[in-house]
């Protein structure tokens, strides 16, 4: 029997990854561009947890980006 739905190749989970990530970091930059000149708890919340799950959307999408064979040695610079 043939799957209706085929398994996504490791280039397609990457794109899915990216903008999962691209999207999380466009929500980041909503909300500074948002931010009252004095930022109350409920704002410092809500950073933490926007930049909570931005770090989140990045490592998945290193991950499929590593799993699609795009692996690189250091970005660090020196």
């Amino acid at each position: 029997m043939t799957d209706l739905y085929p398994a996504a190749d490791d280039r397609e989970v990457l794109r899915e990854a990216a903008a999962r990530h691209t999207t999380a970091v466009r929500e980041v930059e909503a909300f500074l561009r948002r931010l009252p000149e004095v930022p109350d708890p409920a704002d410092l919340t809500e950073y933490a947890d926007l930049l909570t799950r931005e770090e989140q959307t990045r490592a998945d999408r290193t991950a499929a980006a590593e799993a699609a064979g795009l692996t690189i040695a250091s970005l660090g610079t020196e």
